[in-house]
């Protein structure tokens, strides 16, 4: 059902016209393109990168803070330059927006679930449940995101030993990005299941004698999913940078598994010194990333809102 929903959803994206603007409006085709290239760049890192970064046996001392190409001292081998430790600067940033990436769809995808779970009991059930959740929402919602990461971070570093903590970074990330965009999915959630569940299909449903879970995940759930696709896409820009920004403070992923923002941290380092491509171009290829996600999204909520039609 939900499968056969989704192709809907597509199916209606290829015949509307907004599938049309989206083929004759050059900032969203460029969008597009942009993340495209980086999600494949990033898929296929292994395979695209001219050197391996975080292989000892390939990286030389002696080819540390080499300037890009174009600069009089760059060299083709390090087209956008190296690091302080000798390693290829470009190799560097597409492993680092591939672990930016993965961190920002499975935080995303883990919202999702929980702000799925969480609207659609609050809003078909109500009363105390939808009380209770909602409460939790607002609280959720009064604490920034960043706050919360932190917080997390915090309580795993008290809890977990050190070793246990590096080996478990990436989990604890996502679970405080996770933590901190479910509320959004839950609130529009809750709202489209209230309407949802007083259609006709449901009560139908209800006098065929299906049960609260059935006609909950059969029929309502596969009718608010298209809010829930518009606000995943546009808090995945917010995922990616969220978890630049904590691994830009050191709370991130761990120095071994270096992301955008772990590449950003480096680099400042370095800023004064005359090596700016070391924040530059990581800097500009999270920028990039990030508005070209957040145009993709804005495009999205145009053709599926219909009030924006």
């Amino acid at each position: 059902m939900i499968a056969r929903r989704m192709s809907g959803l597509l199916g209606g994206l290829r015949r509307s016209s907004a599938w049309h603007k989206f083929v004759f409006s050059p900032v969203t085709v460029a969008a597009a393109v942009v993340a495209g290239t980086m999600i494949i760049c990033a898929l296929f890192a292994p395979l695209v990168v001219p050197h391996d970064p975080f292989d000892p046996l390939s990286i030389d001392l002696m080819n540390s803070l080499i300037p890009p190409v174009w600069s009089a001292d760059g060299s083709w081998s390090f087209i956008l330059g190296t690091d302080d430790q000798g390693r290829d600067l470009l190799s560097a940033i597409i492993y680092g927006t591939r672990i930016s990436m993965i961190v920002g769809f499975v935080s995303v995808s883990l919202a999702v679930l929980i702000g799925l779970a969480g609207g659609l009991a609050a809003g078909y059930f109500g009363g105390i449940c939808d009380a209770i959740i909602m409460r939790l929402v607002d609280i959720q919602m009064t604490f920034p995101a960043i706050m919360v990461a932190l917080l997390v971070d915090g309580i795993s570093r008290g809890i977990l030993p050190k070793d246990q903590h590096d080996a478990l970074a990436l989990f604890v990330i996502v679970l405080s990005l996770a933590l901190s965009i479910w509320p959004q999915v839950a609130r529009t959630v809750r709202a489209s299941a209230m309407v949802e569940k007083n259609r006709e299909y449901v009560q139908a449903a209800r006098v065929m004698g299906c049960s609260s879970p059935v006609i909950i995940f059969r029929h309502v759930m596969p009718n608010v999913l298209g809010p829930v696709l518009v606000i995943a896409t546009i808090n995945l820009g917010t995922a990616i940078l969220g978890e630049a920004t904590l691994s830009f403070l050191g709370v991130g992923v761990p120095i071994t598994e270096p992301s955008l923002g772990t590449l950003i941290r480096i680099g400042n380092n370095f800023l004064f010194s005359g090596e700016r491509w070391l924040v530059f171009f990581p800097g500009i290829t999270l920028a990039l990333l990030v508005v070209a996600v957040n145009l993709l999204g804005d495009w999205l909520r145009d053709v599926l809102d219909p009030k924006l039609r």
